[in-house]
């Protein structure tokens, strides 16, 4: 349908999303507080603009071919090596200069009513930002109840095996997109280990125990309590493991905001998830003129493991042709 980049509301009466067709980004999402008070709750800009000028940190946006970092932006896949282009220097990151974040998709349906949904098509090219064989990919957006909503990313490679990781990429502050910083939320990750990293901030390979470190948030604590003790801020997969499990999906992390007593529940089939704390958010100008500094928001972005292409024992992002990647994401809105 659309060729051009628009923007679609999904409401169900309770919850209000806007999304664009332009990487399937999420452009908005208000939910109620304790008193039933709306507040839009992801960093993000008013219109399309923004983010077709390539303003936006990759705010809300579904980010591949390959999410994550690529270390040095070359792989070998049956034999044959692939290099990629080195956006994030000297890496490949979210699938180079021009990744599924910053293409058009189409429009494939479009649902309103108690249940309402949109769904994104794309097709990758084969050679697109160096990834080899052509890929049809879906990504479907549904409010599945009052305060719930789904996000069902799928992907077939058509003729050549291809490493496939989608990560849907919000900035969450439940406290209000325009509020300030996430460091008084608190978090719990259901992942008893992480993923160390070298200096380029790529996984060394080593699968590493949280206990007894600033990474441990096997139970709820404060997202700034030990921030400044690991560089930058937060920006490591997490290996996801250990909750309970519901529609197929494992628990990966419940993020509350005290002052307004929203609450997000996060559920994935992913095997990781990257914790991020907008640690590289500088004086973007947002919705409203709102003003996004470091920390003004954080990502939980389940994944399979960063880099995992070029690492034999984390779980493999090789998706061969006519297979399906599928990649489930639940976000769980309450409050408490």
């Amino acid at each position: 349908m659309a060729d051009q980049p628009q923007i679609y509301e999904l409401n169900n009466g309770t919850v209000v999303v806007k999304i664009t067709n332009y990487g399937c980004t999420i452009t908005s999402l208000s939910v109620p507080d304790k008193n039933g008070k709306l507040a839009d709750v992801v960093l993000g800009f008013d219109t399309v603009e923004p983010y077709v000028k390539g303003t936006s940190p990759y705010f809300g946006c579904i980010v591949g071919r390959v999410a994550n970092r690529i270390k040095n932006g070359k792989f070998t896949l049956n034999g044959t090596g692939y290099s990629l282009p080195i956006n994030k220097p000297p890496n490949s990151l979210h699938g180079g200069f021009k990744g599924f974040d910053k293409r058009i998709w189409e429009v494939a349906e479009y649902k309103k009513g108690d249940k309402p949904s949109i769904t994104f098509k794309y097709r990758s090219s084969d050679g697109e930002e160096g990834y080899p064989g052509d890929v049809s990919v879906t990504a479907t957006y549904t409010l599945t109840s009052s305060m719930t909503m789904k996000l069902d990313m799928e992907a077939v490679p058509e003729n050549k095996a291809t490493p496939i990781n989608l990560a849907q990429h919000t900035y969450w502050n439940l406290a209000g997109h325009n509020s300030g910083n996430i460091l008084d939320h608190t978090i719990q990750i259901w992942a008893s280990e992480m993923t160390p990293v070298d200096e380029n901030t790529v996984p060394t390979g080593e699968i590493k125990p949280v206990k007894g470190t600033p990474f441990d948030f096997t139970a709820e604590k404060k997202v700034g309590l030990q921030v400044h003790e690991v560089g930058l801020g937060y920006d490591h997969n997490y290996v996801l493991g250990g909750g309970e499990e519901k529609l197929g999906l494992k628990r990966a992390a419940k993020l509350k905001d005290p002052s307004s007593s929203r609450v997000l529940n996060l559920w994935t089939n992913a095997p990781g998830m990257q914790f991020y704390t907008g640690n590289y958010v500088n004086g973007v100008v947002g919705k409203g003129g709102a003003v996004y500094n470091k920390h003004a928001g954080l990502c939980l972005e389940t994944q399979g493991f960063p880099n995992a292409i070029n690492q034999s024992n984390f779980p493999s992002v090789v998706v061969q042709p006519g297979s399906k990647y599928q990649h489930t994401m639940l976000f769980e809105f309450s409050v408490e």
